[in-house]
């Protein structure tokens, strides 16, 4: 069973989503579940774009979901947390971004329902995998007319450039810093994403890593004059949209 971003209008321009409409709606997830059971499932995997505490939350008030994989909030869970509910157990887990690990659940099912589990949080170390050739030949055609381009080098970092926790990372602060200096402001705001590939130290920042980094669709550089309540109003709302008590009114993102 699928869970799409249950945000989607709040975090995206509307007009983007103009005819679709989005929440949690644990009674439409408990529907669809129970749905399932009906028609003959012995296992429920849900596959969810919620975030790691709203997955959590969901699995403690819907019964019948014996694992949710989870995605949005980007956290590597190295091993899934049991959630206990009302009709058994559900596992509930992320496996991080940008390809660094795949998530491998088994399962031992037996009498028509889960007996046992076993799971692995699996490091995916690129450069030791063969590609495959048809893949890798359209990716270096769509590629080929952009590769100089892309391969400008811009300069050189001293820090390890990485985005993770839920307080700015150094690649977001890189971005603020330019957006400073650049737009002669005291201040700058960048949206807090999860994702992004990391740079190491001494290693070259390449034109693509900055379009790795602020890879959006909708967004635009402005400079604005802000007063002192709009500043405080605008950080009291982010931070009400990480660290919520109830993980429903949480959005996930960066601060």
């Amino acid at each position: 069973i699928g869970q799409a971003f249950p945000y989607v209008p709040v975090a995206n321009p509307r007009h983007m989503v103009a005819d679709w409409s989005f929440g949690i709606r644990d009674s439409d997830m408990q529907q669809a579940v129970d749905d399932a059971r009906s028609k003959g499932a012995k296992v429920v995997i849900m596959l969810s774009h919620n975030g790691m505490d709203v997955d959590l939350k969901m699995a403690s008030k819907v019964t019948g979901i014996d694992a949710i994989m989870g995605g949005h909030t980007h956290d590597g869970v190295f091993q899934p947390v049991v959630v206990e509910n009302a009709g058994g157990k559900t596992l509930v887990t992320n496996a991080g971004s940008n390809g660094k690990f795949l998530g491998v659940l088994d399962l031992d099912v037996k009498d028509g329902k889960v007996a046992d589990f076993r799971y692995k949080l699996l490091p995916v170390f690129s450069n030791l995998l063969e590609a495959n050739k048809d893949m890798q030949a359209l990716i270096d055609k769509i590629r080929e007319p952009y590769k100089k381009e892309l391969a400008e080098e811009l300069a050189v970092c001293d820090d390890v450039l990485y985005r993770r926790g839920n307080f700015n990372g150094t690649f977001d602060q890189l971005i603020c810093d330019a957006l400073m200096q650049e737009l002669d402001a005291p201040m700058a705001f960048s949206p807090g994403f999860r994702w992004g590939t990391s740079v190491l130290p001494g290693q070259p920042i390449t034109f693509e890593h900055v379009a790795d980094q602020t890879a959006i669709t909708y967004g635009t550089v402005t400079r604005n004059e802000m007063t002192g309540e709009t500043i405080k109003t605008i950080l009291e709302d982010v931070a009400d949209n990480l660290f919520n008590e109830n993980p429903y009114y949480q959005h996930g993102g960066d601060m």
